[in-house]
């Protein structure tokens, strides 16, 4: 039986994955198996030596120790893509309120409530609907800078807006230039988008090289005109540059996901409160991505969508007995590991073995079960973290 816990309210879409014959589910398991959770913030959690993997409903994991877990054989899963159009609506819905005098137009009807002639209000509000003229976007340049999941739905989006759409992501992976549109420019560097665009849309993770990706420097080969949009994480945008930016002109207005104390107020900056995701079929089908993860990797030992493992899968051989192990990623280790079967006297049917980094892991498929003394001696193998027996 194994045991999951969790943290926040996890969709129940996602936790009927979990077969009750074979597992229990609880917000206050001691000893468990796997975590799965949304906001957390992990770094202040203790968990149990049990825990063999944690998965994050969501795409970021800043609220994980990733480096921390990494050093103790613990996977940490993500769920890139799951969230991706219900952020994509978020960001299209951005652009329209940027380009439109809506919500200004908005709050100055609201100033009205006094008026009771329809006809007196009518006449007021053609003659002051000018001041809220705005601009098509058919023809107006975005750019995105990272094409992954979310960028590449984005662009899609907008170039069905008629929009002219350029991007920039150095790391484009081939599933993701797939996704993408043959018609999606492509600039040679942040700058380069930059100079170009009436808007800018960010989709790119918050790590030490995009740290403050967008700041005076950055801004100041923007048009004055032109619109930031940041629906990625906070750390990627520096807000005193961008306050200095719209308070001296040179930025016409900033979108985010990110509320923070110095853009409370502005009247150039709409802020949203960290809803990209905040649907419900976004949290389902989040929810539902890592309970199927944590499944087959504690079922069958495969490894998908991880953050700090190698992606790893091998299809059972029938009837054969899985093992998998975990070690630091230097040589020797598995000849190590592959000798201790080999005094033992247990064939291996089939293997696979990848690395990322520090880490190497590794499933393979014996033809008899391996004993209690075998699976205590691969631990005791120089540089090995962990070793799991998943049985028949």
């Amino acid at each position: 039986m194994f045991k999951i816990k969790t943290f926040n309210k996890i969709s129940d879409k996602g936790l009927s994955r979990f077969n009750p014959s074979s597992y229990t589910v609880s917000d206050s398991e001691a000893t468990p198996d796997a975590v799965v959770l949304r906001s957390q913030k992990l770094q202040n959690e203790t968990l149990s030596d049990s825990v063999l993997a944690v998965a994050r409903a969501g795409a970021g994991v800043n609220n994980v120790p990733v480096d921390e877990y990494t050093q103790k054989g613990r996977v940490v899963f993500n769920t890139p893509g799951a969230n991706a159009n219900a952020v994509k609506e978020l960001v299209i819905a951005g652009v329209l309120l940027s380009s439109r005098g809506i919500l200004e137009g908005k709050a100055y009807v609201e100033t009205l409530d006094d008026m009771t002639c329809a006809q007196e209000m009518s006449q007021l509000l053609e003659k002051e609907k000018k001041r809220f003229a705005g601009s098509e976007l058919a023809g107006k340049t975005l750019g995105i800078i990272g094409l992954g999941a979310i960028g590449s739905m984005v662009a899609n989006a907008a170039l069905a807006l008629d929009m002219d759409v350029v991007g920039f992501d150095p790391a484009l992976s081939v599933e993701a230039a797939w996704r993408l549109s043959s018609n999606v420019r492509r600039a040679e560097s942040v700058q380069a988008l930059l100079a170009q665009v009436d808007y800018v849309s960010l989709h790119v993770p918050a790590i030490e090289a995009t740290k403050h990706l967008i700041n005076s420097e950055t801004l100041s080969v923007m048009k004055p005109t032109a619109v930031v949009l940041n629906f990625a994480r906070e750390a990627i945008v520096n807000p005193e540059d961008i306050v200095s930016a719209l308070n001296n002109n040179k930025l016409r207005q900033y979108i985010c996901d990110f509320p923070e104390p110095c853009l409370i107020g502005h009247s150039k900056v709409i802020a949203v409160p960290h809803i990209g995701a905040s649907t419900a079929e976004a949290e389902e089908n989040c929810a539902v991505m890592a309970a199927n993860q944590v499944i087959d990797f504690l079922e069958n030992g495969n490894i998908l969508n991880s953050v700090n493992f190698p992606f790893t899968s091998m299809p059972r051989a029938q009837g054969a007995y899985r093992l998998t192990f975990t070690n630091k990623n230097v040589s020797g280790v598995l000849g190590n590991v592959l000798s201790v079967f080999t005094q033992h006297n247990l064939n291996i049917i089939d293997m696979v073995n990848k690395s990322r980094g520090e880490i190497a892991y590794n499933i393979l498929d014996l033809e008899s079960a391996p004993s209690e003394a075998v699976l205590a001696e691969i631990a005791k193998v120089d540089d090995v973290i962990t070793c799991r027996a998943l049985g028949a």
